[in-house]
């Protein structure tokens, strides 16, 4: 009887078969795939887009003002009840007044000081009166007759009023009463002209006001 071979041996050589070309076919593919040249993908260009310019400013720093603090706040006044009693306050109520007893002298007021009178503007009676440098004599040389006072046959007295100030110069002369014919101008130039010894009120000098008479007669 002869043997047969069975279907499940023919299977595995099959398969051993199969699998050696699956390698081989492996090998070849990768060897191809290391072999290919490899194609470098070219980049896609870049496109610049306008970039928007920003300015930065520059920011002053200001400066800032210290204020003062403010002030402190008053005292909250604390209300003290009414009813609160005192201790240890003596108070003494037996004081009496005595309407009789007399009343503690009280120092006198001082006295009132006496205003201070304003000074005048000039004195007419003073302590010392002013002197005339020379006397009358002196007056009477520097006086010249008018020539129309001699031609008329003018005589008489000419009085003359005037102030003698601090220096002894004469000012603001008047004629009080003249006799005219060029004799009340001739003597207010001769008295205006003369030079005083000044009066003084209280050993200073002041102003004092006075009259002279001057005499014109013909020899």
């Amino acid at each position: 009887m002869a043997l047969r071979k069975s279907t499940k041996a023919d299977l595995k050589s099959g398969y051993r078969v199969v699998t050696l070309v699956g390698m081989v076919l492996s090998l070849l593919l990768l060897i191809a795939l290391t072999n290919a040249p490899l194609r470098a993908s070219e980049p896609d260009p870049i496109i610049m887009t306008n970039q928007e310019v920003v300015q930065i400013e520059e920011i002053q720093q200001t400066k800032q003002q210290e204020t003062p603090p403010p002030p402190p706040k008053p005292p909250v006044p604390v209300e003290v009840p009414n009813d609160e009693i005192l201790e240890n306050d003596e108070l003494d109520l037996d004081a009496s007044l005595d309407i009789d007893e007399p009343i503690a002298d009280l120092p006198p007021p001082p006295p009132a000081e006496e205003p201070e009178e304003p000074e005048p503007a000039f004195f007419v009676v003073v302590e010392d009166p002013p002197e005339l440098i020379g006397g009358m004599e002196a007056l009477h040389k520097k006086i010249n007759y008018p020539p129309i006072a001699k031609k008329a046959g003018v005589e008489g007295r000419v009085t003359v009023q005037f102030i003698v100030n601090e220096q002894g110069n004469v000012q603001d002369a008047v004629v009080l009463r003249g006799i005219g014919a060029g004799c009340d101008e001739e003597a207010l130039r001769a008295i205006t002209s003369m030079k005083f010894k000044p009066g003084k009120q209280r050993g200073k000098p002041v102003k004092v006001k006075m009259s002279l008479p001057v005499m014109f007669k013909l020899k």
